[in-house]
C-alpha cells in the first residue's frame, strides 16, 4: 500500500529514505487532466510512454482521460487490464506483425499509425483487408521547433503522404494524418505550420480527412523556462483548422504526455557525498534523472534537512550518480544552498515525465519507492536561478 504523506518534508522526516522516492500527487494529475479535456477542441489521448505507473494512469482518468496513445503491445495489454472502457490507439508508426494481430484480434484496436507504404501493406495483410481500419499517416513535422527534436527517425513528406492517403482508400476505411513537432515545444506556430502541411497532404490526396492527430510535445515550465499556456496552443490549432478548411466532421485529437503528467510526481533523492562543488547522489541518468541531461530542461530543486535550516546562500554544484559509470553526470551549475551535504536530501519537481519509466538497474541501482503527496506541485518560480550556462566537468 502507498503511503501517504503531507508533503515529500514530512515523508523524509518520517522514513529517511535511504533510496530515491517517487512523490505522487494524484490531485495534481486530475486537475491538469480535467484541464486539458476542457480546454482542447476534441479528444486528448495520454501518451503511456511518458509514464505508465498504475496511480498515476488512475489519476488521469478519474480526471478524464479515456482516450491512449499505446506505443507498444505492452501498453495495450496494461490500458486494458486496468480499464473497463479503454480506446487504445496505436500511433507507432512501425509495428510488428505479431503486435499489430494482437492489438486488432485480442484488444479491439482500430487506430493505427504509418509512416511507408512496407507497413500499410503489413497492417492490411494482417488484419485480412482492415475494411475497419483508422489508418492515419504520420507526416515528418518541421524541424528545431522543440527543446527535444523527434524528427529524423519518423515521418514522411507531404507528397508520400499523400500518395499513402490515397493507397490506403477503401470503403469502410477512416482515412488521417498525424504529426509530433518535438518534445516540450515552445512556439504554439509550430503547430500551426505542421497543419499547414496537413492540409497540403490532404488537398494532394483528394480527400476530406476522417481524423486529425496533432501529436504531443505541449510544454510545462522548467527552471528558466516560461512556456505560453496550453490555452495558446489550443488557439493556434483553432486557427490552423480554419486556415486548412478542416471539416467539422473530422475527428480531432491530441497526445500530450509531458505536460500532463510532468507536475504530478516529485523526486526526493539522497546526497551520498560532497567533493567541493560535486554531489553524488543515489539516483542518476541511468535511474530516473536521464532528462537532465537535456539543455533546456532544467528542473527546480530544494534541499531537504529535517534536523536543521539549510543557507540561503546558493552555490553552483554539479550531480553525479550513484553508478561507476563516469558518464553518469548532471553537469551544472545547479543552484543549491553553499552548506549542503552529505545526508541532505533534495527534492527535484517536475519530475512525473520520463523518469521511472526510463529507470535502469544498472550496477544493481534502481528506484523503486512510492509514495503520496497533497502538497502542491513543485514548480519553479522566478527566484530560482537558471542552470545556465553549462559548463561541462571532466569525466
Amino acid at each position: 500500500m502507498t503511503q501517504t504523506f503531507d508533503s515529500p518534508a514530512d515523508m523524509v522526516a518520517a522514513l529517511r529514505p535511504e533510496e530515491p522516492v517517487y512523490c505522487l500527487r494524484p490531485h495534481e494529475l486530475r486537475a491538469t487532466a480535467e484541464r486539458y479535456v476542457s480546454a482542447f477542441p476534441g479528444t486528448v489521448m495520454y501518451a503511456v510512454k511518458c509514464n505508465d505507473d498504475r496511480r498515476v494512469l488512475r489519476a488521469l482518468h478519474e480526471g478524464g482521460v479515456r482516450h491512449f496513445d499505446t506505443a507498444s503491445i505492452a501498453e495495450v495489454k496494461a490500458i486494458n487490464d486496468q480499464f473497463s472502457d479503454p480506446h487504445c490507439h496505436f500511433m507507432h508508426p512501425i509495428k510488428s506483425r505479431r503486435a499489430i494481430a494482437e492489438a486488432y484480434y485480442d484488444y479491439g484496436v482500430r487506430t493505427f499509425a504509418l509512416d511507408h507504404e512496407d507497413e500499410l501493406a503489413k497492417l492490411v495483410e494482417v488484419t485480412e483487408g482492415g475494411d475497419d481500419l483508422t489508418l492515419v499517416v504520420r507526416l515528418e513535422a518541421p524541424r528545431n521547433q522543440a527543446v527535444c527534436d523527434l524528427s529524423g527517425k519518423f515521418g514522411t513528406t507531404v507528397e508520400d503522404a499523400a500518395d499513402l492517403l490515397k493507397a490506403a482508400r477503401k470503403p469502410g476505411r477512416r482515412l488521417g494524418l498525424t504529426f509530433h513537432v518535438g518534445s516540450q515545444c515552445l512556439a504554439p506556430s509550430a503547430y500551426l505550420r505542421a497543419m499547414e502541411l496537413a492540409g497540403r497532404a490532404r488537398d494532394l490526396a483528394g480527400i476530406d480527412l476522417d481524423v486529425l492527430d496533432v501529436g504531443g510535445g505541449f510544454p510545462v515550465p522548467y527552471v528558466g523556462t516560461e512556456p505560453p499556456p496550453f490555452e495558446s496552443f489550443v488557439a493556434a490549432i483553432e486557427e490552423g483548422k480554419a486556415l486548412i478548411g478542416l471539416s467539422a466532421r473530422t475527428a480531432f485529437f491530441c497526445e500530450p504526455g509531458r505536460a500532463l503528467v510532468a507536475g504530478g510526481c516529485s523526486m526526493v533523492v539522497k546526497v551520498e557525498l560532497r567533493r567541493g562543488e560535486s554531489l553524488y547522489l543515489n539516483d542518476g541518468m541511468y535511474g530516473s534523472l536521464s532528462d537532465m541531461k537535456f539543455d533546456g530542461i532544467d528542473f527546480p530543486m530544494r534541499v531537504i534537512r529535517p534536523d536543521g535550516p539549510v543557507s540561503d546562500r546558493l552555490t553552483g554544484f554539479h550531480l553525479f550518480g550513484p553508478t561507476c559509470d563516469s558518464t553518469d553526470s548532471m553537469p551544472g551549475p545547479y543552484w543549491l544552498p553553499e552548506d549542503i551535504r552529505e545526508g541532505d536530501w533534495i527534492e527535484i519537481g517536475q519530475m512525473g515525465a520520463y523518469t521511472n519509466v526510463l529507470r535502469s538497474r544498472f550496477n544493481g541501482f534502481h528506484a523503486r519507492s512510492f509514495t503520496f503527496v497533497k502538497d502542491p506541485a513543485f514548480l519553479p518560480t522566478r527566484e530560482m536561478l537558471p542552470n545556465k550556462p553549462r559548463r561541462r566537468v571532466a569525466a
